[in-house]
């Protein structure tokens, strides 16, 4: 008798990161984003705070596609309840900005927003480790700043954008059909 096996279709993980105090346009950008994601086929993945983090979360949230699970905080501590209320899976780490690494490497597809120093910080581990990144949004912050630059001479490709989030996500869903580069590592 042969055993049958079933298959669980994957979902991409999108790594939405940015500001913990983003402007009203780069917040209502990334909740459309999340929503988008969603709609997509995506889990959301963030830092799982306030900011961006919290408006991709509620984004992601609203989605007509959303099931239980497709939104997941990675938190600088050890606390579950700090995440914002639309995380449906908290992931405790206790390792305070370090845990930037974990929410650029989860992801098949880094999404910036605006940004600061921790957004800086997860925008050069995804790029060291040969992720897409994809700047959304307005004028303000790292994510614009590096727009259509390279970081260094790791990759050919620059940071990509800005686009508008429904631009943003099309752009990822090509990108991920495509074969890509393996990181060269440090």
């Amino acid at each position: 008798m042969s055993e049958e096996k079933t298959i669980v279709p994957v979902k991409r993980i999108a790594s939405v990161v940015g500001n913990a105090r983003p402007t009203a346009l780069n917040e209502a950008c990334a909740e459309e984003l999340g929503r988008v994601l969603v709609d997509a086929g995506f889990r959301v993945l963030s830092g799982g705070l306030g900011g961006v983090m919290q408006a991709a979360s509620r984004g992601a949230r609203s989605s007509a596609k959303y099931s239980s699970g497709d939104v997941i905080g990675v938190l600088p501590g050890y606390d579950a309840m700090a995440a914002n209320e639309f995380v449906d899976i908290p992931i405790c780490t206790g390792l305070e900005y370090a845990r930037n690494v974990i929410v650029a490497a989860s992801g098949d597809v880094v999404f910036a927003i605006g940004g600061g120093a921790g957004t800086l910080s997860e925008i050069a581990i995804a790029w060291s480790l040969g992720k897409p990144i994809i700047a959304v949004g307005g004028p303000d912050g790292w994510a614009t700043e590096l727009a259509g630059r390279r970081l260094d001479d790791r990759r050919n490709e620059p940071i990509l954008g800005p686009f508008n989030p429904v631009e943003a996500v099309q752009f990822a869903i090509d990108l991920l059909t495509q074969d890509r580069p393996k990181p060269k590592g440090v």
